[in-house]
């Protein structure tokens, strides 16, 4: 671990639109800049290709949504299908954020809608309840491994589908940039440093990752992981950032 006085930190998400958000109170309170970039982006696969997937929306009766990206994807989906979604179709959202997002698209108190806590797991007794169902889950190609066994070992009737894929951004103007900390949120957002800069060295460049995959990630390419998030002291990849900050600036 580098005990170097931090000043600059990049995030690898867009930046974000509400001017409370925790990273710009985090920059003012610590007096550090705060850069954000995103290392991935999402492009969505035309209907013609969900089709070829031998995707037909009208033999689903019950939908899986894990993340916003889901949510928009299979909403404009079936509006280039021309398929109107039923109001008796059922939404299973990962966690009360998708669900919350939801409400762009359908009205909350008509629908039948299931939420999660956090992880995919949480969703597993929701949906063991409608095992009946048949589902469809919109997804990226990059699915967490955790959502196939997970609904596997339910034995309920489901489909994967493409309707999205995560694909690595152009980096190369920061190509002499140096930042003090790269806080990353995917194991993506790490293969997209490495196919922009095969050489990066990590020096005394601080790693920050969220969740276990991206730390798995990171470890395998040989990174070397300073700060972790979520942990049961910081929840938060701005809390862990606070702490991690407050300790090495400490007198500096």
């Amino acid at each position: 671990m580098s005990n170097l006085k931090v000043k600059t930190i990049l995030v690898s998400q867009p930046e974000p639109k509400v001017e409370n958000s925790p990273y710009f109170e985090l920059q003012n309170k610590l007096k550090v800049k705060v850069d954000f970039r995103t290392f991935i982006h999402v492009e969505g696969v035309p209907a013609k290709e969900v089709r070829a997937q031998k995707i037909d929306l009208k033999n689903f009766t019950a939908i899986i949504l894990t993340s916003r990206n889901s949510v928009d994807h299979f909403f404009r989906v079936a509006e280039e299908m021309r398929y109107k979604v039923p109001e008796d179709m059922k939404y299973f959202c990962q966690s009360e954020a998708v669900a919350f997002y939801l409400q762009r698209y359908v009205v909350y108190r008509k629908r039948k809608i299931y939420v999660g806590q956090k992880d995919f797991i949480d969703l597993a007794p929701l949906i063991k309840k409608y095992k009946d169902e048949k589902f469809l889950l919109p997804a990226s190609d990059q699915l967490n491994y955790d959502i196939p066994q997970t609904l596997d070992n339910l034995k309920v009737s489901w489909t994967p589908a493409i309707f999205y894929r995560t694909i690595m951004s152009d980096l190369s103007d920061l190509k002499d940039v140096y930042y003090d900390i790269l806080a990353f949120f995917s194991p993506t957002g790490i293969k997209s440093l490495f196919k922009n800069f095969p050489d990066f060295k990590q020096n005394n460049t601080r790693i920050a990752v969220f969740g276990t995959t991206t730390q798995k990630e990171a470890l395998d390419s040989g990174l070397r992981v300073d700060i972790m998030a979520p942990t049961p002291g910081t929840p938060s990849m701005t809390g862990a950032l606070e702490k991690y900050i407050l300790e090495v600036n400490k007198g500096k």
